[in-house]
């Protein structure tokens, strides 16, 4: 499913590095987080450790890029709370309202 502009994926392409990096920020300091919290040394390394070897799955944090996957990849980026809809702004009328449509929440 991909009937998006060049100009979307283009702009897609500029976003999804900065996107990305403060998706990282901010589960960077949902771990520091973990580690300040209660609980002995051992059970924040492993929960640190579960968390990690999940969110390192996240398109957030890498995902394969190709144009064919565009409509899926920024879907699964606003299902993980990686964008928001306000964050597809400059995008055409037609990916906002797709994306709107297909949005879980």
């Amino acid at each position: 499913m991909n009937r998006f502009s060049e100009k979307d994926w283009k702009l897609f392409r500029s976003k999804i590095a900065g996107w990305q990096e403060a998706y990282m920020d901010k589960l960077n300091k949902e771990y520091i987080a973990i580690l300040s919290g209660d609980g002995n040394p051992s059970e924040k390394f492993w929960k640190l450790e579960k968390r990690i070897r999940a969110d390192k799955k996240e398109c957030g944090v890498q995902c394969e890029m190709s144009r064919s996957n565009q409509f899926y990849i920024m879907l699964e980026l606003l299902n993980e709370g990686a964008i928001t809809i306000d964050d597809l702004e400059d995008f055409s009328d037609d990916l906002k309202e797709t994306m709107k449509h297909f949005f879980n929440r």
